[in-house]
């Protein structure tokens, strides 16, 4: 096992066992989050659901389903990208999360983000979106990325407003079709620069890469 294996395997214990908030008290099981320690895209959500503190596993039920549905429309799985939410227990009734629930939870994310590392962040719902986009309203800024580094941050309608809302499906789709443009943009402001070309050498020509991107 490698040494950020074991960083995660002991901060998912440590997710586990959690006892900084009330909920704590209420959930039947913690939900840490799951995906591969290299995955290019981690999806935040905001808190787990009935399904999800009973299974102990992100986005599972109906909008675990549609969530997997969004991903293939990008030719992408579930196992291929991180899943986690910014509460790792289940508020009781599925009410939103208190300020000190979210303040509890907080050090968790932050140290998931050090260890995964990824390209894109897609923030899924409003609580979410709240990390990097303070005071501002998901329906105002939905599918619209911010560069945070050498990385993007994209705020997406949470996939379960769909299920209530049927006129969310089709915003929904459209804004997850923008995140392979984006996955490209990163991907290549990560690639190391090219070593100098020695004087008296030739050029060489200048590929697509070089030229500025325009997302969307």
């Amino acid at each position: 096992m490698s040494t950020a294996e074991e960083e995660f395997s002991l901060l998912r214990a440590e997710i586990l066992a959690c006892t900084h908030c009330d909920l704590s008290r209420t959930r039947n099981s913690a939900v840490p989050g799951e995906g591969p320690l290299d995955a290019e895209v981690l999806f935040v959500g905001e808190a787990p659901g009935h399904h999800e503190d009973v299974s102990g596993r992100p986005f599972v039920g109906a909008s675990g389903r549609f969530l997997e549905e969004l991903l293939a429309s990008i030719s992408l799985r579930r196992d291929q990208v991180f899943i986690t939410s910014r509460v790792k227990c289940r508020p009781p009734g599925n009410r939103d999360p208190a300020p000190g629930e979210l303040a509890a939870c907080a050090p968790y994310l932050e140290r998931q983000l050090g260890l995964l590392d990824p390209l894109v962040i897609v923030t899924l719902g409003r609580f979410a979106m709240a990390l990097w986009f303070p005071g501002q309203a998901i329906m105002r800024i939905h599918g619209q990325p911010r560069r945070d580094g050498n990385r993007f941050i994209f705020p997406m309608i949470h996939p379960a407003a769909a299920l209530h809302r049927r006129e969310h499906e089709a915003v929904i789709r459209e804004d997850m079709l923008k995140i392979p443009a984006l996955l490209d943009a990163a991907r290549r402001e990560r690639i190391p620069p090219s070593p100098p070309v020695a004087s008296g050498e030739p050029t060489p020509e200048m590929g697509d890469d070089s030229q500025q991107l325009s997302l969307f």
